[in-house]
This record gives structure tokens, sequence and C-alpha cells, in this order.
């Protein structure tokens, strides 16, 4: 990800993390903000940046910064005998803020009997004690964990009739004028852009009201809901005007998958198709993102665009990497012209000659590739993969080449992908068992008894109903004998893939846990027994779920423990299904040849229950292979319209942290 600009910390939300995360993972050393050697004049910053926009990194630090300025202003509030009113988001984001709440609250003594909180939305029709209402969600992270007042605790309601809907809106504007307004409003975004459920065409005039949901929120929901044809068509939430009313705003986003619209709302002209672009209105508004949510703003993609730059070695391959895209021509083929006409006239002066920089980094591009005789041979290698077809979709042509070379090679399963196994492929495998055991291979009564109770329960099994243990353990030994047959196809055998199964995952529901020191003493021991040289973890932020950034964090954990005890294995960060690191910051290109792209493939063609339409694609309909085929494919043909070699296909790594 790119590096945080270090004017971005504002002294209102200093950081002052935990020294021990609520989990009980022991914390890692903060990562030090690694400055852009740019600083652009403010006056140029605010014409830009319609909302003001902070940026702390790692995302916990943001989530603590936040949690900190809530509190204060509790206890402002408290000082002076009067009520905080807090305006409440649901949805990953905010996850983070809530828990530092709840552990000031039992470790600081951080109180919330002077508060009263108004969430922002609720689906229409949902009961309250849904596993994906709103209400359940707030009693689950927040209220039921401090010492709020459940009379004070509103959200809007999504149990009633809709001829009663008109009424109770009105009444919700009504409660929160009533409370004095609010002081505080916390705000996710969506890839629309909405804020609460504000879609696209929503007014600045609008109010708490019934609204239809966009497409695109709906499939965004639809992993919550296993499948989106069970996400409800419609919610009710505040509207705009009841947004901008609060006396300041603080809007989260976090994850490369929200930087394109972080940009929008920021940079872009207030327009009714994206919500999130009233804020620029209001004047104590604010954008709290992680750098990778903030990797599309101008300053941080393209700061050359705004003012002067010191430039770093990594700055100018990015700047003259985006000036031949730009210009449509191959690195060694820019001109003086070139530079001048696109604000990088300082690059070339720091160099002399177009033809010095051109050349420089040409080389580092290049470089950057690494083919079969360059990657090792007769080590150790410990791949890990968070769910069980990661391995293959993300680094499938370099385990196959890791392979050819010699090396020993293990395969750890981090999770078991089972909440991915539709029910129906349950069905279809317990066929087989039946199959089995009318021939008399299998014990014919305890087959029946499984299948009776597992056709029983599906039959009567809710949407998004969580599954009996039974069925969990089925979805589980489906998903290992895939990934087997994945890894067998590219040259290692069963006896290489771990299966760690790790706690965190185990809830049967899209929500996990938090992980915990289970989950990294099962990672630690096998980092242990194994020794590896080398180590391939997913370091991509962009996973629906979070489980990526989770396994990454209990990998992380876990190498830290053994740091003391002298083992320090490289690590090589890969990406996963959804996008690729882009050749700037790709520290090596693996090329593929079409028979090794074909070969990756096949291995994930072995993942049937993930092929055709996978429970959790996220916004790409496309499958996990095409996705595949065009990301190694169009990373070669990047690097041939810069003018390199012309390879077939390419995978990218980053070597850690």
């Amino acid at each position: 990800m790119f590096p945080v600009s270090p004017f971005t910390f504002h002294p209102q939300f200093p950081l002052t993390p935990h020294p021990t995360p609520r989990s009980g993972v022991p914390a890692r050393p903060s990562r030090a903000p690694r400055p852009l050697g740019y600083l652009p004049k403010m006056s140029t910053l605010h014409r830009l940046e319609r909302i003001p926009v902070e940026i702390l990194d790692p995302p916990h630090h943001l989530a603590h910064a936040i949690a900190r300025h809530i509190a204060d202003l509790i206890h402002r509030k408290a000082a002076a005998g009067e009520r905080c009113v807090l305006g409440l988001a649901t949805g990953s984001t905010p996850v983070g803020v809530y828990a530092e709440l709840v552990r000031m609250h039992r470790e600081e003594g951080l109180s919330f009997a002077n508060v009263e909180t108004f969430n922002l939305d609720e689906y229409w029709p949902m009961a309250p004690d849904s596993l994906h209402a709103y209400h359940r969600f707030m009693r689950e992270h927040l209220f039921d964990l401090v010492d709020l007042d459940p009379a004070r605790c509103h959200v809007p309601p999504g149990d009633i009739p809709r001829e009663e809907v008109a009424a109770a809106c009105a009444e919700y504007e009504a409660r929160i004028v009533a409370a004095g307004g609010i002081d505080l409003q916390l705000l996710g975004i969506g890839k629309t852009g909405h804020i609460g459920f504000n879609e696209p065409g929503s007014g600045a005039d609008s109010r708490t009201r019934l609204i239809t949901l966009d497409a695109m929120t709906r499939r965004d929901a639809a992993a919550d809901f296993f499948g989106e044809d069970n996400v409800p068509r419609r919610a009710i939430t505040m509207g705009v005007a009841t947004i901008l009313e609060a006396r300041e705003i603080l809007l989260l986003a976090t994850g490369e998958h929200k930087a394109a619209i972080v940009r929008r709302a920021v940079e872009g002209e207030v327009d009714h198709q994206v919500a999130a672009t009233f804020l620029q209105q209001h004047p104590h508004a604010t954008v709290f993102c992680d750098a990778a949510a903030a990797a599309e703003l101008t300053r941080i993609a393209t700061p050359w665009l705004l003012d002067e730059v010191e430039w770093t070695r990594e700055l100018e391959v990015r700047a003259v990497v985006w000036l031949a895209q730009t210009v449509g021509k191959a690195v060694l083929k820019l001109t003086a012209h070139d530079y001048a006409e696109h604000h990088l006239s300082s690059l070339l002066a720091r160099h002399g000659e177009v033809g010095v920089v051109n050349g420089m980094v040409f080389n580092i591009l290049g470089a950057k590739i690494r083919g079969r005789s360059k990657l090792p041979k007769g080590q150790t290698i410990v791949c890990f993969s968070p769910h069980p077809d990661d391995d293959v979709i993300s680094a499938g042509g370099i385990l196959r080449k890791l392979v050819l070379n010699g090396n020993r090679i293990i395969v750890a399963y981090m999770t078991s992908g089972n909440i991915a196994v539709f029910d129906h492929d349950v069905l279809r495998y317990v066929e087989v068992l039946e199959r089995l055991a009318s021939d008399a291979h299998l014990q014919r009564r305890a087959v029946d008894t499984l299948a009776e109770r597992v056709r029983d329960f599906l039959a009567a099994k809710a949407p998004g109903e969580v599954d009996t243990l039974e069925v969990q353990d089925l979805k589980r030994v489906i998903r290992e004998s895939e990934a087997v047959s994945g890894i067998e196809t590219l040259g290692m055998s069963r006896h290489d893939a771990r299966f760690l199964n790790l706690p965190f995952y185990r809830t049967g529901k899209v929500k996990k846990d938090p992980v915990g020191p289970a989950d990294v003493a099962i990672v630690r021991e096998l980092l242990d027994e194994i020794r590896p040289d080398l180590v391939l973890v997913a370091g991509d932020l962009s996973d629906p779920h979070g489980t990526h950034r989770l396994c990454k964090d209990a990998i992380d954990a876990a190498l830290e423990e053994l740091v003391p005890r002298g083992f320090q294995p490289e690590v090589w960060l890969y990406r996963g299904a959804w996008q690729e690191w882009p050749v700037t910051e790709a520290t090596w290109l693996v090329p593929l040849a079409p028979e090794e792209l074909d070969r990756k493939i096949q291995a994930i063609f072995k993942h049937q229950t993930q092929k055709d339409s996978a429970p959790f694609p996220g916004q790409d309909a496309r499958e996990f292979w095409q996705r595949v085929e065009a990301r190694n494919k169009g990373t070669a043909a990047l690097l041939d319209q810069l003018g390199l070699a012309e390879y077939f296909a390419m995978e990218a790594y980053v070597v850690g942290p």
C-alpha cells in the first residue's frame, strides 16, 4: 500500500493505541508512517480535498483514535452536566471503534451513563433479534457491553407494518430533536457513496424514511445474508439532512476497495448520485481512512500534480510509470516534452537528461522479473492460505515453479472456508455416501441416520441460519478434499496440506471472532515445527469479509513470538482474488508460460464448490479463474506496454512485512 504522508495526523486525534489488543494477541510494533517526501501547500490541498482527510494506519490506530475522541467528548459532556448524543453506524468499519470503547469502559472506567444514541438505519422488514438486524449488531458490539441505558439506545424499527413506517420515521426525527440533536455522527461509506442507506438520488433535504436499496448495496450485503436473494430490498435510514444537522461528522473508511469512492466523495463535485459528497457542505466533517482507502487520493496517488515533491526512488518509479501510461508510450520512448507537459519537470531536472531517468526506471522494472531460474531451490517453504483456495488462485504459478525447483512446500489452510459451501453441494455428497452404503462399502445404518439429520435440517433451514456442527463439518471436509486435489494438480501430494482450522473462524457465521492467543499458538507451532526459509502470506486488504486480514494478524503475531528464538524467515505477500499488486509496488514479478497458467486454472477448477457460482464472489461477477486469467495476463500486458519483455502472464509479490 502507499505510505502515509506525515501531515495527515491531526493533533485532535492523537494515536494512543492500547499496548495489548482486546483479543489478547500481542500487539505488533506500530508501523511507522513512511513519508512520501511530499507536503503540499495547504491552500492547494484544501482546494482539491473538499472534506478534510486524516490518514491513520494501520487500521487499529484509526479505531483507537476515533474511540478516544468519542470518549473525550463523553467526558466533556459529563463534566458539564450534559447529555452526549451519538449517531452510530453499523458494518465492519466501526467494529474496532466499538471494541475499543468497550475496553475503555471495562479497563479505564469510561461511563456511558450520560449517553444517548441514534443509529443510522435498519433493514425493513427485519425482526430486531434477527441474525442480520442492526438492533442485534449494536447490542452485541456495544449496547449490552457498557452501561448504556437501553431506553436511550435508538435504532430505526424494522419490524413494523408498512402503513406505520411514515409515522415511525417522523417520531424518530422528533426524538433526535428532543435529545438536543446529535453531537457526533459516525458514518461508513458504501461503494455507491451512500451514507446510512442514502442511495444514489437521495437529496440534501431528505429525512428519515423507507428507501429501496441499490443493487450494488444488496450485492455488498449478500455475504452476510448467504446470498443476494436473501438481502432485504428496503431499509429505513436517516436522511441526508438529518445527518448534516449533527454538530460533528466522522466518516470512516478502510480497505483498498473503498479507495475509489473515497476519492470521489472528497475530490468530486457535490452530486445527488453520491450522497457522501454532501458532507463537503458540513463545517465540521472529517474523513478518517487507512492508507489503503486513501490510495487513490491525488496527494497519495499523483502528488506531483498538486505541488513540488521531494523525490524518492519509489516515487520516481511511480511517476514515470504513470506518465508512460498517461501518454501511451514505452518508458524508453518518453521525451522531455512529455515530462514538461505533465508536471514532472522537477523529476527530469533531478536526473539531468531524459534518457537517464527513463533508463533508471526501465532497469528497476526489469530487475523485478524472476523466472524459475531466479526462484528459491532446495528450500523449505510454507504457503499460508486463508481460505482453502487462495493458494492456487493467487500463487498457483509460483507454487508450480517452486515444486519443479525441488523445494519442500507445505500449504497451510488457515480456515475451513465452510460457510462458502452451498447447501445443495452438501446434499450431493450425502447422496454419494448413501450410494456407497447401499453397495455395502459403508455402514448403512450410520449413513442413513446422518443423511436423515442433514436433510431434515437443510429442508427447514432459514436463510442465513447457522448450520449445525454436523453440517459445518461436512462443508469443511468438502473444501479440504478440494484443496488437496488443487495442490496435487500443481505436483504436490496430500501430505503437503495442513488444515489448521483456526478457532476464530469457527462461528458458522460470516461474522468472525477476533483473532486470539489460540489462533496465534496454532500458527506458531506450525512455523516452529517446519522452520521454513520462506513464507508466502495473503497480503491483500480487499477480502470482503476480512478473513485475510485476520489471518495475516495471526501470522504476524506468531512470527514476532519466534524472533527471540532466532527464527525470522523471508516473507512474500501475495494478493487474493480481488486485486493484484501494481508493478510499481511489486518486489518480484513471476512470468507464467501459457501451459503454466493453464495448469494454475486447472488447480482452481478443482475447487468445484466455488466454480460457476461462488457463494461470496464480491462485486466481480466473473468466476475466480476468469479474474485470475485477466489479472495475470494484464500484469504481463502492462510490462509489454511499458516496453519491457513480452510475457504471456505474470504473478506479483511484495517482500514483507
